[in-house]
């Protein structure tokens, strides 16, 4: 019996943005599987459920990979793939296996010759991008910044580097409660004349995305405590 397909779905970014993140294929898709491997089992049933799920949810199948499953087996996630029944995998938000750690998943399903589909949806590093009016032709993810003062600083010095040396836009983010710090180092840390974008709450009805010169940040500095956020620099436009 050949696989199934492992689908990637995308989850809303946002409350109140499932309008902005669904497609005709994504519903389609979500009622013709019952299986689901996901990062946040509620997340993922909330969105089933705004996304137009028909299937009583007590009859979907749900593995859970989240923070507590981590460091377990994941074969047990690939029991329907392999018996030729299509799954869909799901991130708490945006699209699986970018920044979240579904691209284990995905990797595992291209070991074992499972199709892997992904479905259009938001990626806020793409949106902010999209918006920062930054090199997108040159462009790198650096994830999480070291969290130690020093190191930060140094990282952040660093990436300025990379970006008027490669031309290449710099995008990175930080766990939301610690955003205001990281903002602030920032601000100390960057040359006045590096251009910062900052944008938060993507697809919310509250979102804001702007770009500035570090040392026009400095006059007003945002409050972005507890608010999903990411940074983008460029020290070459």
């Amino acid at each position: 019996m050949p696989n199934g397909t492992l689908f990637l779905i995308p989850v809303p970014l946002a409350e109140d943005a499932a309008a902005k993140t669904f497609t005709p294929y994504l519903v389609d898709t979500i009622n013709h599987i019952n299986e689901y491997i996901v990062e946040n089992e509620k997340t993922a049933r909330r969105f089933l459920k705004e996304a137009g799920l028909k299937t009583p949810q007590s009859e979907l199948v749900i593995h859970d990979y989240g923070k507590h499953a981590r460091g377990a087996s994941i074969k047990p996630y690939f029991t329907g793939l392999q018996s030729g029944k299509d799954v869909g995998l799901m991130s708490e938000a945006g699209c699986p296996g970018i920044a979240d750690p579904g691209a284990d998943i995905v990797a595992e399903a291209h070991k074992r010759g499972i199709k892997v589909v992904p479905l259009v949806g938001p990626s806020s590093i793409l949106l902010a991008l999209m918006a920062s009016g930054f090199n997108g032709q040159g462009f790198a993810f650096q994830g999480y910044l070291p969290i130690d003062k020093a190191d930060r600083a140094k990282r952040i010095r660093e990436l300025e580097g990379l970006s008027d040396r490669l031309n290449q836009t710099q995008i990175f983010i930080e766990t939301p409660f610690r955003n205001n710090p990281l903002l602030e180092e920032i601000l100390k840390t960057g040359h006045p004349k590096t251009k910062l974008c900052i944008a938060c709450n993507l697809t919310a009805a509250d979102e804001f995305v702007q770009t500035k010169t570090i040392a026009e940040w400095q006059t007003q500095v945002p409050d972005l405590h507890k608010k999903p956020t990411i940074f983008i620099l460029s020290r070459s436009i």
